[in-house]
């Protein structure tokens, strides 16, 4: 029988497109040396994950997820060579470490009716960067995270700041719509599955806001459970979908996604 407390969970909060995050992850990974990498992203694509480390693969790029019969209806996910996650892939694919992705598919996220994604959301960095002196989240993130050399303890910081963050402020001004609950329950499924396939070192690379909802997994009386998550997740729409890299340019990193 597998030792429980043998599993070691680490989880790596990051800004998408971060230099400074891709630098640090890519340290704690060489000195981790986990036997398996969790990105955040979709598990759609993971048949052309394996080209990610192609001789002729070069980033910037984007994985794009469509619906089959209806290829107007896509997502684009980009990646240059400072994305923490292309950093994290990379390094797991050149070693032979199973690499998952594990956002919430786009096979279910394209079939459900997004309504409630519209409309203006708050940043909740804000709170924080208003706190400490800033106007512009973005820049606090910049001088606290991305300017950073040394990176020993830093994932411990995001992770203890996001955690105190979420439990402090108004939830219902930012709790978001519902998918972003569905793609934290989906995560940590995905994390549960892989400590059931006897994984040890676990590395969950996610965005930042997303690390305490994934850090509660190593808490024993955690107050969410797999039946919870397993229930949320039942029954959501689905569409067929298919998945491919196309090239991407570094102005366009500049442009929110959607």
């Amino acid at each position: 029988m597998r030792d429980e407390e043998a599993v070691m969970l680490h989880i790596f909060g990051i800004r998408h497109h971060g230099p400074g995050s891709a630098r640090s992850l890519r340290q704690a990974l060489e000195s981790l040396k986990p036997d398996i990498i969790l990105v955040e992203g979709p598990p759609d694509a993971e048949e052309v994950l394996p080209l990610l480390t192609h001789e002729e693969m070069e980033p910037p790029v984007a994985l794009l997820i469509y619906v089959s019969d209806e290829p107007q209806r896509a997502v684009y996910y980009p990646l240059a060579v400072f994305s923490p996650e292309w950093q994290a892939l990379h390094y797991g694919l050149q070693r032979k470490i199973p690499v998952r992705f594990m956002d919430l598919p786009q096979a279910h996220q394209l079939a459900m009716d997004n309504e409630d994604e519209h409309g203006i959301r708050i940043d909740p960095l804000s709170y924080l960067a208003e706190a400490a002196g800033y106007s512009d989240s973005e820049r606090w993130w910049e001088h606290l995270v991305e300017t950073r050399r040394d990176s020993r303890e830093l994932f411990d910081g995001i992770l203890e700041m996001m955690t105190v963050l979420r439990e402090s402020i108004v939830h219902d001004e930012i709790q978001g719509p519902k998918s972003e609950m569905l793609r934290e329950a989906f995560m940590r499924q995905t994390i549960r599955a892989a400590e059931r396939d006897g994984f040890q070192r676990i590395a969950v690379v996610c965005g930042a806001w997303h690390a305490p909802a994934l850090a509660a997994l190593r808490n024993p009386h955690s107050a969410i459970r797999s039946k919870e998550d397993a229930a949320l997740l039942k029954g959501l729409p689905k569409v067929k979908v298919q998945a491919t890299w196309v090239p991407w340019t570094y102005g366009r990193l500049s442009y929110s996604s959607g």
